[in-house]
């Protein structure tokens, strides 16, 4: 909102309003209210002692040739949610451990060659062998600690990339992508965080030009991050010898499951690696192959149920503000981005308690998760 719009709404004078954002002139507790009501944000927000960060929509605006107005909801999105982040931190006194590594240089030999050669490094740093990646989003938070945040966005855009440092780095994922799709774009992004960490990036689907320059690195990372040729090559083979008929199309889309990437990047990957003969996606297009047809077939469930949109410890962090009072019922809600029932149900399912039957009653009981279970 504009200083005009803000003045209008409030029924004062803009010089008013300048003069409260400069701090040169008290605002009243029933400002306070009307501020709250125009912004839609709780009394709270803005009377307490939030973290305050620099916004990155301007670099988005900045760095961004089209300007869409989607692409600020998004970035708007994700600094909020980021900041929330922080202030969860700030309030239970448990900061987000960041272990980031130096940012890897892209100069020299060929793109391709360049995030191939991060992609194995990374894995390599991060103990993470040639297999499949279970969980890319705790692995990422947890071991490294980049903030990771799943939320709509309109369809053309597959997710986005910030780094500050207050806030620190932090991604968005179109959460109504599929599972592959966003498996992908938070490699993509991740890419962007180790090679291009002080530039803010918005992954943009397009079907008319192929990636270049640093969207040509970060995309090529995010292929040999996901599928090293290794592992992929070892099971590859493994699969081959063991087949009578050779490699099959369930084969094919039973290993894309096993990586969690789409069926056509594990086949141009193949054929990259000349398991596949050249030109094998094309072809099965051409025949009419439709992969969704194909993972109903071998009950696949490609894209199942996404329930954990928030980071599993930034629900953990708000569960435990509102156990100690430091948050109220509805504050709790709004940072889980929920109703207040659905957060009661969440602090539920975090107290970590067994509940037994004593005549007839039910009782809480906390486990000895430190006994010793005698093992060897």
């Amino acid at each position: 909102m504009t200083q005009q719009e803000v003045a209008d709404g409030l029924g004062m004078a803009r010089t008013t309003v300048v003069a409260i954002e400069k701090g040169e002139r008290k605002v009243t507790s029933q400002e306070v209210v009307k501020f709250a009501k125009l912004y839609k944000r709780a009394v709270s927000e803005l009377v307490s002692k939030r973290v305050v960060a620099e916004s990155l929509v301007p670099q988005f605006r900045a760095s961004l040739k089209d300007v869409d107005v989607s692409y600020d909801q998004a970035a708007i999105e994700l600094q909020n949610r980021a900041e929330d982040y922080v202030e969860l931190e700030r309030i239970v006194g448990a900061p987000l451990p960041m272990r980031f590594p130096p940012e890897y240089d892209t100069r020299g030999t060929a793109p391709e060659r360049i995030a191939e050669d991060i992609a194995t490094a990374e894995r390599n740093r991060l103990g993470m062998g040639d297999g499949p990646i279970g969980n890319l989003r705790d692995g990422l938070e947890n071991d490294i600690g980049i903030r990771i945040f799943y939320y709509p966005m309109p369809s053309k855009i597959a997710g986005l990339f910030g780094y500050s440092d207050v806030l620190g780095a932090c991604v968005g994922v179109n959460s109504d992508h599929p599972r592959d799709r966003r498996n992908w774009t938070l490699a993509h992004e991740y890419g962007h965080f180790l090679t291009t960490r002080y530039r803010v990036e918005v992954t943009v689907l397009r079907t008319d030009k192929k990636p270049v320059g640093k969207e040509r690195i970060a995309d090529s990372f995010a292929k040999y991050f996901l599928m090293p040729a290794p592992g992929l090559n070892r099971r590859f083979s493994e699969i081959h010898n063991a087949a009578t008929r050779g490699i099959t199309l369930a084969d094919v889309c039973n290993l894309a499951n096993l990586y969690q990437v789409s069926v056509q990047a594990l086949v141009l990957r193949l054929e990259d690696l000349s398991r596949l003969p050249a030109g094998t996606w094309e072809r099965l297009g051409a025949e009419g192959f439709k992969v969704q047809y194909a993972q109903k077939l071998l009950e696949i469930d490609a894209n199942p149920p996404f329930r954990e949109l928030m980071p599993p410890r930034y629900v953990s962090l708000a569960v435990e503000a509102y156990r100690k009072g430091f948050l109220s019922e509805g504050q709790l809600a709004r940072f889980l981005r929920t109703d207040r029932v659905s957060a009661r149900l969440q602090v539920e399912l975090l107290e970590h308690k067994i509940h037994v039957e004593n005549g007839g009653e039910f009782r809480p009981i906390a486990p000895d998760l430190a006994q010793s279970l005698g093992g060897r």
